[in-house]
């Protein structure tokens, strides 16, 4: 059963450490190369849990509500890339908006429970694939920087900026 208050404690721990920030936004640009957000309801996913960092693997888990289950082929895409995919169906609860009297908990000034059925989907990445996603990235931020010291003369040739060009006629 997921509560508010371990979500709530999950989004401080990520904004709170440099380091689950950091792995989440590797963990996230992963995905993203991986096209998984083509599927069917993956971009809606809320962290739940995580990321939990291991020596092998990086695990974190989402949550969606019952009725938007993300698309299992995305799951399935994830699994040829050595990640491994968990789906749990689960309820989720949280205090309902205090409206009118017959929504407080009898004998407090809290508001009643909900539960709302929600999917969880654990995902276990090997730290591999992150550091692959990650070089591939940097590899190819430096392949399409221009040499600082190039400019274009003719819109077809670069030269150096270090050579000298003779003006015709001279």
């Amino acid at each position: 059963m997921q509560d508010i208050k371990d979500v709530i404690k999950t989004i401080e721990n990520v904004y709170d450490n440099d380091t689950a920030f950091t792995i989440l936004k590797d963990f996230e640009r992963v995905l993203d190369e991986l096209n998984l957000y083509v599927y069917d309801n993956w971009m809606d996913g809320e962290l739940a849990e995580g990321p939990e960092i291991l020596r092998h693997f990086v695990t974190a888990t989402f949550m969606w509500p019952r009725d938007k289950m993300p698309d299992p082929d995305g799951g399935k895409r994830l699994t040829d890339y050595g990640c491994k995919v968990f789906y749990k169906k689960d309820v989720y609860v949280y205090p309902r908006k205090v409206l009118q009297s017959d929504d407080f908990r009898p004998g407090t000034k809290k508001g009643k429970l909900d539960q709302m059925p929600i999917w969880l989907v654990t995902i276990r990445m090997p730290k591999d694939l992150i550091r692959t996603i990650y070089s591939g990235y940097e590899i190819e931020q430096e392949y399409n920087k221009e040499p600082a010291n190039a400019e274009i003369v003719d819109g077809s040739q670069a030269v150096e900026a270090s050579d000298e060009i003779a003006p015709e006629g001279l």
